[in-house]
Parts: C-alpha cells; structure tokens; sequence
C-alpha cells in the first residue's frame, strides 16, 4: 500500500470511528470500549483529533470517560 492510500485508508478509518461512536452513545459502557479501541486503530494526529471532536460533541454526557481513556494515552 502506497503512502497516499495508506492515508486515505486512515482518514476513513477515522471517520468510520466517529460515527460508531454516535452510532453507541446512547451506552456509557459501548462509548467507552469503541473510544478505546479507536484509539487504537488510530494514528497520533488522529487520536488528537478524535479528542477533540469527542469533547465537542459528547462533553456534557461523557466528558469523565474521554478525560479516563486519555489520561493514559501519551501522545509525543
């Protein structure tokens, strides 16, 4: 896989991710495991990003658990 698919599949990746964890919010527990295992999948960058978008968009509902799954997570 060349570097320029290689990135489109991770940007997909990444998309694919946001919208399983819309698809579970509605279970603390599913949001949870599917916000650990993106993290995962996922490259750095990505993982920042998700971070983001994750406190954007689930911050009143699950801010606790994305400060959990990040606390651990070290970024470079």
């Amino acid at each position: 896989m060349d570097e320029w698919n290689f990135l489109t599949f991770q940007r997909k990746m990444l998309e694919f991710k946001k919208k399983v964890l819309q698809k579970v919010s509605f279970d603390l527990g599913l949001f949870e495991k599917e916000l650990r295992k993106a993290m995962k999948w996922l490259l750095e960058d990505e993982v920042q990003e998700l971070r983001k978008w994750c406190y954007q968009n689930f911050s009143n509902e699950y801010h606790q658990i994305v400060d959990r799954c990040y606390l651990k997570y070290h970024f470079s």
